[in-house]
C-alpha cells in the first residue's frame, strides 16, 4: 500500500518534493541569530603600570615601619628600665639632660672666639647624677604618699609644698655644690646664697607653678621626675 499523495510513474513510486519558500523575515532572524553575543565572559582589560607614587610608597613603607618599631622598642626598653631600676635610670637621665642643657647654654651665650667650658659641663652632669635625679625621685614618691589624691585641691597642695619646701632646698644645694667645686670658701658660698637664692625663687614663681600643676595633675608618679628636672635647671 502506497502512502497517500505519492505519484505513480511506471513501476516506480514518486514522492512529492517539498519546497521551502524563504520570506524576508527569515533573513532577519538568521542575521539576528548570527550576531547574538556569546555568553562567554570578556577578557579583563590590561592592568595599568604602577605610578611613581605607588612605587615610592612601596619602597619607603618598609623603612618607615622599621624605624617606627625601633622607636617604640627604645621607649618600651626605657620604661622597663624605669620600672626595674628607677633610681639609677632617673639619675643617668638627669645627668644626660644637664649635660645637653649646659652645652646648649654655652653655645648660645659664649662669643664665637671662646671655647666651651667642659669642666663646667662635667660639674652640671655630676650634679644631675648625684643630686637632682635622686632627690626628684624620692621627693615625688614622698609627696604622692603624703597627698595621694589627684584632684584640684590636692594638686594645689603639692604645688605649694614643691615651691615652699623642695624648691628652696634644692636651689641651695645647687649653688653650694657648684661654688664648692669652683673653689669658693664657706663664707663666699653663704654670700652667694644670700645674693642669688631669693631672686632665683622669685623667677621660678613666674612659670613653675603651672608646670607643677600639669605634673601633679596629669603625669604618673614614676614619670614626674622628668618635668621636675626643668625646675632644677632654672639656676
Amino acid at each position: 500500500m502506497v502512502t497517500a499523495g505519492a505519484l505513480h510513474a511506471g513501476s516506480r513510486v514518486l514522492l512529492p518534493i517539498r519546497r521551502t519558500f524563504s520570506t524576508p523575515w527569515s533573513h532577519v532572524r538568521s542575521h539576528l541569530h548570527s550576531t547574538k553575543p556569546s555568553s562567554a565572559p570578556l577578557p579583563p582589560p590590561p592592568r595599568p603600570p604602577p605610578s611613581s607614587h605607588a612605587a615610592s610608597t612601596r619602597f619607603t613603607a618598609a623603612p618607615t615601619r622599621r624605624s617606627g618599631s625601633i622607636g617604640s622598642g627604645v621607649v618600651t626598653w626605657y620604661l622597663g628600665s624605669i620600672e626595674a631600676r628607677p633610681l639609677l635610670t632617673k639619675s643617668i637621665t638627669a645627668a644626660a639632660i644637664y649635660t645637653v642643657a649646659d652645652l646648649t647654654s654655652q653655645m648660645i651665650t659664649l662669643p664665637p672666639e671662646e671655647s666651651l667650658d667642659l669642666i663646667r659641663t662635667l660639674r652640671m652632669a655630676s650634679y644631675g647624677m648625684l643630686f637632682s635625679g635622686p632627690s626628684l625621685h624620692y621627693w615625688f614618691n614622698f609627696i604622692s604618699k603624703v597627698v595621694p589624691k589627684r584632684d584640684v585641691v590636692s594638686t594645689f597642695k603639692k604645688m605649694f609644698l614643691g615651691q615652699a619646701v623642695y624648691g628652696p632646698i634644692i636651689n641651695c644645694i645647687f649653688f653650694s655644690y657648684n661654688a664648692g667645686l669652683q673653689g669658693e670658701t664657706i663664707p663666699e658660698i653663704i654670700a652667694r646664697l644670700k645674693r642669688d637664692i631669693i631672686p632665683t625663687i622669685k623667677n621660678g614663681l613666674i612659670y613653675w607653678p603651672l608646670c607643677d600643676f600639669i605634673t601633679f595633675k596629669f603625669i604618673p608618679v614614676h614619670l614626674q621626675v622628668y618635668t621636675g628636672l626643668g625646675e632644677s635647671l632654672l639656676p
